[in-house]
């Protein structure tokens, strides 16, 4: 369990005008940059205001725990805030900063990807963000302790800030201290979190909630994962296996290890979907009791909807572990296929070996492209000055603490339901990749289909798909769709 808690937490996302650069101490007791800009949206030019530096949190003593970085973007000549939403957004990891989203989908500028999702030559180039959201809401991206450039204060430990609970605590205080020195009480209030980012918004919707009586509009969950024991492949715990198997076949389906007769995506994932909810399920059951003829048939059909040899097949008791699948599919090319997005191909070392040496669609297409943007950007164009390293994805919050869950999985799905009862405005919008092994679209979809939650209720969660990975949006007709969903959603959560 360890291994897969490790690798969750490693992975487990304008012609910019500046008018006016200020450097100045307010309220948070951090020095902030305040710069403004424009960009243009369908036709129209939004003037906003971006707000870059740290927040601080404090015991009530005045002790100061953290200084947590954040880049805040709010559209200018806005007179009553309760007529313009608030964004909150990060990532996850744990020891992900909000990079992934601020620099490739959210933000005013984005990173230049090419259309399929992969990297440009270096140094890479920073474009306006026509998809940005900022003509739907304001948006405050944040770095959690220890990621980006936030860090505990002078004389605090770290580990007070790295565990499931902590975590909640100190982004919870964060949301709720910027609410009130920035005068957006009033404001309709979201959540945007990515992959255990997901985990950190169900978290926060009960604390927020619970704690400081912040009631959300909205959350959008992307490429999420609530109920841990759904990915992760322990001795004992069947429940992967069938739910990664559809991603497995999208996989397979797109490098053309599949029969030529499956030509349409989704067409072969409802037909896999049927499969590993029943048969593949009930063998999965059945363990040592299978018959020979069940082996044979269960063979076949994991070879069908695989592309995996029938030999292999066997020799891993009809039970394929990712990192294995990742290895498995592309050896005989000579190339080992991602784990984030499973379109990437790498070229490993090892050709024999079981697990990739690397994960191609994070070292090879994001990690130098998202790293070089970040840092040119936050210091040339928001003119805010920090020489710490910025921690695009760091393993220096491990050992993550989840004592709150010791010998079972982490399951915040039930604290999301507890929420949407109490606050039944509460929206949620679900947006999952096709090609993503890190959170599987069939795992979450069984997470909300166990979520028992009243029929009132349903109706408030929305799910959406794309021919993508886990960063669904370097993918630019998977962005473009993501932006039309991601507009409805906002549009419908504010209806009264």
């Amino acid at each position: 369990m360890k291994k897969y808690l490790v690798l969750l937490q490693t992975f487990l996302f304008t012609t910019v005008l500046t008018q006016v650069i200020a450097q100045e101490k307010i309220k948070s007791d951090g020095p902030l940059s305040i710069t403004k800009h424009k960009i243009s949206i369908n036709g129209k030019t939004i003037n906003y205001t971006a707000t870059t530096g740290y927040l601080v949190l404090r015991e009530e003593s005045g002790k100061a725990r953290a200084n947590i970085f954040f880049v805040a973007y709010t559209k200018d000549g806005v007179a009553d805030p309760a007529t313009r939403p608030i964004t909150y957004s990060f990532n996850g990891g744990p020891g992900s900063s909000s990079v992934w989203l601020h620099m490739g989908a959210l933000g005013p500028r984005r990173i230049q990807m090419t259309d399929a999702g992969e990297s440009e030559a270096p140094p890479y180039n920073v474009i306006d963000n026509e998809y940005t959201w900022l003509d739907e809401t304001d948006l405050v991206f944040i770095d959690p302790v220890t990621t980006g450039y936030s860090r505990p204060a002078e004389g605090v430990e770290g580990k007070e800030f790295h565990g499931y609970n902590e975590d909640i605590a100190s982004v919870g205080d964060f949301i709720r201290l910027y609410t009130t020195q920035f005068e957006r009480w009033s404001s309709p209030k979201f959540l945007a979190g990515e992959s255990y980012g997901t985990t950190r918004s169900a978290g926060l919707s009960g604390y927020l909630q619970d704690r400081h009586g912040l009631y959300l509009n909205g959350i959008v969950l992307i490429s999420a994962v609530l109920n841990f024991q759904t990915i992760l492949f322990d001795t004992g715990n069947e429940l992967p296996f069938a739910l990664y198997l559809p991603t497995y076949s999208a996989i397979a389906w797109y490098h053309k290890k599949l029969s030529p007769e499956y030509t349409d995506l989704k067409k072969l994932l409802s037909e896999v979907e049927q499969f590993a909810m029943g048969e593949y399920s009930i063998a999965l059951m059945k363990g040592d009791k299978l018959t020979d003829a069940e082996k044979q048939a269960l063979t076949e059909k994991l070879n069908r909807y695989t592309g995996l040899s029938k030999e292999y097949i066997q020799q891993t008791h009809y039970r394929i572990e990712i990192l294995r699948f990742t290895k498995e599919l592309l050896r005989k090319e000579g190339r080992m296929s991602g784990r984030l997005d499973g379109r990437f191909k790498g070229i490993d070392y090892d050709n024999a070996g079981e697990h990739f040496e690397f994960d191609p669609s994070y070292n090879t297409a994001i990690y130098g492209p998202y790293t070089t943007a970040i840092n040119d950007y936050v210091r040339r164009e928001l003119k805010y000055e920090n020489d710490l390293p910025y921690e695009v994805l760091t393993g220096r919050v491990h050992p993550w603490n989840y004592t709150n869950v010791q010998n079972r999985y982490l399951n915040v799905a039930e604290t999301l339901r507890q929420s949407m009862v109490k606050n039944p405005f509460l929206k949620i919008l679900v947006c999952n990749g096709y090609y993503d092994l890190a959170t599987p679209y069939f795992a979450t979809d069984y997470t909300f289909n166990h979520m028992f939650l009243d029929k009132s209720l349903q109706k408030n969660i929305k799910m959406t798909f794309y021919e993508s990975g886990h960063m669904m949006y370097i993918h630019k007709p998977s962005l473009i769709q993501f932006r039309k969903d991601v507009s409805s959603f906002y549009k419908e959560s504010l209806t009264r």
